[in-house]
C-alpha cells in the first residue's frame, strides 16, 4: 500500500538534486523494506490461509484457530513459517514495483490523460497491483507451493528445487503462471480499492482534522503525514473492504496454483472452472469465503505493520 504525502501550510521546500536522481532507487528500497516487514509479522496466517483455502487434506477438517494449534504440533514452530523464504524473496520486488508503478500510474492518468480527483486513485492501484503481480507471479507460485507442502510429504525440498520441478514436469514456464488469469482480475479490484479507500481517507482526514489526524513529517516538516494510529485505522477499513471483494477470485488462484498437488486438479484448470466447482462442492461459506475471517484477522496487524514501517522509511530516506 503507498501513501501519499499532504503538503502543510508554508512554502514548497527546495529540491535537492542529487537526491532527485536516486528517488526511484530509494521509493524501490522503502517499498520493498515495508513488504517484507508486513508479511513476516502475518506469515503463520498466510500458511494458515493457504492450507484452508485449497481443503488440505490434513487440516481441511479444522477451523482457522485449530489449524494454528494443529501445524506447530505436527512440523514444529518453523511449520508456520514455511514458504516464507520464498514469500520474501516475492514480496520485496512486488512491493517496490507496486509503489513505483502506482506514483507513475497516478502521474499519467494526471497529466497525460487529465484523470483525476478519487478515481485516479482507483485506476492508478488497480493497475499498479496488476504490473506488480505480473512481474512477480512465479514466486508466489512456488511460495504456494511450498506453504501446503506437510511433514513426511515433500514434494519440494526448497525454492530453487521448486523452480527446476515445475519447469521440468509442468510446461515449462508455462507452469509459473498457473492461475495468473484469476489473479489479475482479482487483484484490479483488491488493489484498486486498497489504494482507494486508503487514499480518500486519509484526504478526508487531513483535509478536515490536520491537527488531529496529521504530523509533520521528520524530514520536511511542510509535509503532512498520517499519525501511526491513523494510518492503522485506515488502512485496516481498505484491506477489509478490498478483501471482501475479491476473495473468491483469492481462493480460485490458490487452487490452480497448486495445480497438480491437487486430487482434484483436473478440475480448476480455468478461472470459470475452478469457481463453478468450488461453489459445488463446497458453497459459498465453505468454499468461496473459506478462510476469509483469516483475511479479517491479518488485516489489521499486516496493514499497521506496513504503514508504519512505509511511513519510517519514506521518513529515513527523504522520500518527503
Amino acid at each position: 500500500m503507498v501513501t501519499e504525502a499532504v503538503p502543510a501550510a508554508g512554502p514548497a521546500p527546495i529540491a535537492n538534486t542529487g537526491q532527485r536522481d536516486y528517488y526511484w532507487i530509494r521509493s524501490f528500497l522503502a517499498g520493498g523494506v515495508a513488504g517484507c516487514c508486513a508479511k513476516s509479522s502475518i506469515a503463520p496466517l498466510d500458511r494458515v490461509k493457504i492450507l484452508l483455502q485449497a481443503q488440505n487434506p490434513h487440516y481441511k477438517h479444522l477451523g482457522v484457530m485449530a489449524t494454528l494449534r494443529a501445524v506447530p504440533k505436527e512440523e514444529g514452530f518453523l511449520g508456520l513459517y514455511k514458504g516464507n523464504g520464498a514469500m520474501m524473496v516475492r514480496i520485496f520486488p512486488y512491493g517496490a514495483i507496486q509503489f513505483m508503478a502506482f506514483d507513475n500510474y497516478k502521474k499519467l492518468l494526471s497529466k497525460r490523460l487529465g484523470i483525476s480527483g478519487h478515481i485516479h486513485r482507483l485506476m492508478a492501484g488497480s493497475m499498479a497491483g496488476m504490473t506488480a503481480v505480473i512481474c512477480t507471479y512465479p514466486l508466489d507460485v512456488v511460495r504456494a507451493r511450498l506453504a501446503f507442502q506437510v511433514k513426511g510429504e515433500h514434494q519440494y525440498t526448497g525454492i530453487f528445487n521448486t523452480f527446476q520441478t515445475i519447469y521440468r514436469k509442468e510446461g515449462g514456464v508455462s507452469g509459473f503462471y498457473r492461475g495468473l488469469t484469476p489473479t489479475i482480475i482479482g487483484m484490479a479490484p483488491y488493489a484498486g480499492f486498497s489504494f482507494f479507500t486508503f487514499g480518500t481517507l486519509k484526504s478526508l482526514g487531513l483535509t478536515h482534522a490536520p491537527e488531529l489526524l496529521g504530523k509533520p513529517s521528520s524530514d520536511n516538516p511542510d509535509v503532512l503525514v498520517l499519525k501511526t494510529h491513523v494510518s492503522l485505522l485506515c488502512g485496516g477499513v481498505a484491506g477489509a473492504i478490498a478483501q471482501t471483494v475479491s476473495y473468491p477470485l483469492d481462493v480460485a488462484r490458490r487452487r490452480m496454483q497448486l495445480g497438480v498437488v491437487l486430487p482434484d486438479a483436473q478440475y480448476c484448470r480455468t478461472l470459470t472452472q475452478t469457481l463453478s466447482y468450488v461453489y459445488r462442492q463446497y458453497g459459498v461459506k465453505r468454499g468461496l469465503y473459506r478462510g476469509l475471517s483469516l483475511n479479517y484477522i491479518r488485516c489489521v496487524p499486516s496493514q499497521a505493520v506496513a504503514f508504519t514501517t512505509y511511513e519510517f522509511m519514506r521518513q529515513i530516506l527523504h522520500l518527503n
